[in-house]
C-alpha cells in the first residue's frame, strides 16, 4: 500500500469514527429530551386490587382460575344432594366433576377460618407471642382460652382448625399489626388478590350477625387450593386427628379434636374444615388424596353434609375410573 493510499484509509477511518460519535451524542440528546418533556404513562392492565401498590396482600401474583366448563363426563348416576351449592374439583387433571350452583353467593360459617389461617401464616408476628384479650372470648365453639394467656401461632392454628375455635380466630385477628379491622381488611384484599370478586368477610371466625359475610363454592375452591399449595403447616394441621397443647407457664393444657367429619372414616381424606350457623346451614370443605387424584369438595347449606360428601367422593372416584375405598 502506497503512502497516498494509507492516508486515504486513515481519513476514511477517522470520518467513520466521527460519524459514530455524533450518532451517539444525537441519540443521547433525543433520549434526554423525550425523557424530560414527553414522558408516556404506562398503565397496568390489572385492576387496582391485583397490584401491590393498592393491595398489600398481593406478593407474587399467581392466579389460578378453575375451568368449570371442562367437566368430567360420567356414566354413573349423579347423587341427589340437599346442599344449595356444590363443587367437586379434581386438581390433578384440572377438571370439575360435580357442579350445583357453584357461583351462588352464600354464607359460609366457619369455612371463613381457612382464609383466617392464610392471613395469619403470611403475617406471623416476629416474637410469635399472641396475647389473649377479653374481647377474644366469643362464640360457643372455643378452645377454652383465658384472658392473659399467651400462645404461639401454631398453637392457635390447631385450635382454629381442629376445634373451629372462635376465640383462636379473634386472638389471631386482634394480634395483627393494626388490629382486628386491619386483619379483616387483609382477608378481603387477599381474596381479591386471588382474583375473587364474590367473597366478603366481616369477621375472622364466620359467626353471623355482624355484617354481610358471604362467598361461593367456586371462591372457596380457589382459597382452599391456595392454602394447601402454599403452607406445609396448614396441611399438617388439617390432617391431624387430635392434638394436645401441653401446659406451660403461658397457658393451660388444652386437648383438641378434629371436627372434620370424614378425616377418620373415609380413607384418603386429608381435612379441611366444617362450618355451621343457622344462617349458613351445614357446610364442608374436604380434601381427598386417593388413587392418584387430588380432589377438593365443597358443600354449602347442606342438611346432611357427611353422607352427601361421601356419596360425592364415591361418585367422583368412579367417574375417574378409580374404585372408591371402603369407608364407614
Amino acid at each position: 500500500m502506497t503512502l497516498i493510499e494509507l492516508n486515504i484509509v486513515k481519513r476514511i477511518a477517522f470520518f467513520v469514527f466521527l460519524i459514530g460519535c455524533l450518532s451517539v451524542i444525537l441519540a443521547a440528546f433525543i433520549f434526554i429530551y423525550y425523557s424530560q418533556n414527553k414522558i408516556k404513562i404506562i398503565y397496568s392492565p390489572l385492576p387496582n386490587y391485583l397490584t401491590a401498590f393498592k393491595n398489600q396482600q398481593v406478593s407474587t401474583l399467581s392466579l389460578w382460575k378453575p375451568n368449570l366448563n371442562n367437566q368430567i363426563k360420567s356414566n354413573f348416576k349423579k347423587p341427589e344432594v340437599t346442599a344449595s351449592s356444590v363443587l367437586i374439583y379434581d386438581l390433578t387433571i384440572d377438571k370439575a366433576i360435580f357442579l350445583k350452583d357453584p357461583k351462588e353467593k352464600l354464607p359460609m360459617a366457619s369455612l371463613t377460618k381457612i382464609i383466617t389461617a392464610v392471613i395469619a401464616l403470611e403475617n406471623k408476628k416476629i416474637d410469635n407471642k399472641y396475647i389473649v384479650r377479653s374481647e377474644d372470648l366469643v362464640g360457643e365453639d372455643t378452645m377454652g382460652l383465658t384472658e392473659g394467656e399467651v400462645l404461639t401461632l401454631e398453637e392457635l392454628l390447631y385450635g382454629l382448625i381442629l376445634h373451629s375455635a372462635n376465640d383462636a380466630a379473634e386472638t389471631i385477628a386482634n394480634n395483627y399489626d393494626g388490629g382486628r379491622e386491619k386483619f379483616i381488611e387483609a382477608m378481603n384484599k387477599k381474596a381479591k388478590s386471588l382474583g375473587l370478586i364474590n367473597t366478603n368477610f366481616t369477621n375472622p371466625s364466620g359467626l353471623e350477625g355482624d355484617g354481610n359475610q358471604y362467598t361461593t363454592a367456586y371462591d372457596l375452591l380457589v382459597i382452599t387450593r391456595f392454602a394447601i399449595m402454599n403452607f406445609p403447616l396448614f396441611n399438617k394441621i388439617i390432617s391431624t386427628v387430635d392434638y394436645t397443647l401441653p401446659y406451660s407457664r403461658n397457658h393451660k393444657e388444652i386437648y383438641l379434636e378434629n371436627e372434620t367429619n370424614l378425616l377418620t372414616s373415609y380413607p384418603g381424606v386429608r381435612g379441611v374444615k366444617t362450618g355451621y350457623t343457622p344462617e349458613a346451614g351445614f357446610c364442608l370443605v374436604t380434601y381427598l388424596d386417593y388413587g392418584g387424584h387430588k380432589i377438593i369438595g365443597i358443600l354449602l347449606n347442606s342438611s346432611n353434609r357427611r353422607d352427601e360428601m361421601k356419596e360425592l367422593l364415591d361418585y367422583s372416584l368412579k367417574s375417574l375410573g378409580v374404585q372408591p375405598p371402603i369407608h364407614k
